[in-house]
C-alpha cells in the first residue's frame, strides 16, 4: 500500500467529512478535532456511500439502513452491517492529507 494525497487540511475543517477516490477506492475522510481518519467510503451492508451519512461524534451512520461505524477504527457499532469498514492510516505533510490505500 502507498500513501496518496487525499486533500489539503484547508479542505476539511473540524467536524467535517469529505469523500474522495484513491487508487480507485471510495474513501471517507473525516476531521475529528484536528485528527484525521479515513475508512472505506461504501457501507459494508449494501454499498451505500458513507459520505451521504450522518456524523455523530466519532461515528458515521449510513443513510440507507442506519448501520453505524466508528470512524477511528471502522468497527460496526450498530447493524444491520456485520462487517467493519476497512480503515486506512493517515498522515499530514506540509498541510496536505495523505491516506495509505
Amino acid at each position: 500500500m502507498d500513501f496518496m494525497r487525499a486533500a489539503s487540511v484547508k479542505d476539511l475543517k473540524p467536524g467535517e467529512k469529505l469523500g474522495v477516490v484513491l487508487g480507485g477506492k471510495p474513501v471517507l475522510l473525516v476531521n475529528l478535532d484536528n485528527e484525521y481518519y479515513a475508512i472505506a467510503g461504501k457501507c459494508t451492508h449494501w454499498g451505500c456511500m458513507l459520505i451521504d451519512g450522518t456524523l455523530e461524534d466519532s461515528r458515521i451512520r449510513c443513510r440507507c439502513h442506519g448501520s453505524t461505524f466508528e470512524l477511528t477504527t471502522g468497527a460496526v457499532i450498530k447493524g444491520p452491517a456485520k462487517e467493519p469498514e476497512p480503515s486506512y492510516r493517515v498522515k499530514i505533510e506540509n498541510s496536505e492529507i495523505y491516506v495509505e490505500v
